[in-house]
């Protein structure tokens, strides 16, 4: 039996991870580079360490472009692109499911608790959760199972006990070595991406399409 549910953020609870492919990809063509999203996979659902963005172009390609001015032009188109997005559809049925039937409710990002406590509250879903982890909790982000670990113990629940609603190929393996199931939701970045087979996931477009009743009961 599911005692708790562990949401992702970024590009599970709202898509914000399309609006920042799209964001660095037209700064990318200003300067006559394009921006793969083969490339740019690999910051998503995890850290910059295995491809930075904000730097590739400069430390990489060595071209002459100021870095302030550069992440502020991104960031300032993430956040026209962004006045359109709403929470994912299933999110608040799942989140009212949850609460209604006394489920534990958790939240592991890689993200910073800053970008998270932002989007929370504007979203006005903070309420929801029990337990937050974000990148300001761990020395690892996912893929490391780090983040789920320390939410399954803030909830006071086993691996076995809780599933993952997730977006990603990193935050599902993340999920999967934490010895959890996973709910995995694509948006419309990653759904275009490699997932790991793996019997601990289920696969859907999203969570309007999953009976919540089926997922306590572990019938999945």
């Amino acid at each position: 039996m599911i005692k708790a549910i562990i949401f992702d953020f970024d590009g599970t609870i709202i898509d914000t991870e399309t609006a920042w492919y799209n964001a660095f990809r037209d700064a990318y063509k200003e300067h006559g580079v394009e921006l793969t999203l083969e490339q740019y996979s690999g910051c998503i659902g995890t850290s910059l360490h295995t491809f930075n963005p904000y730097e590739y172009l400069m430390t990489d390609l060595k071209l002459p472009i100021d870095k302030q001015a550069f992440r502020e032009s991104v960031h300032l188109q993430h956040s026209a692109l962004m006045q359109s997005e709403e929470v994912r559809s299933g999110i608040m049925d799942y989140l009212n499911f949850a609460q209604d039937s006394g489920l534990k409710i958790g939240l592991a990002s890689s993200s910073a608790r800053a970008w998270i406590d932002k989007y929370l509250e504007q979203l006005e879903i903070a309420h929801y959760f029990e337990c937050i982890r974000t990148a300001d909790d761990v020395t690892k982000v996912k893929p490391d199972p780090e983040l789920y670990k320390q939410a399954l113990a803030g909830l006071n629940v086993g691996a076995n006990e809780a599933v993952a609603i997730e977006d990603s190929p990193n935050g599902a393996r993340a999920a999967s070595a934490a010895g959890m199931s996973c709910i995995i939701v694509p948006n419309a970045i990653t759904k275009s991406l490699e997932f790991d087979k793996s019997d601990r996931c289920y696969h859907a477009e999203s969570l309007a399409h999953i009976d919540f009743r089926e997922m306590v009961a572990g019938a999945l």
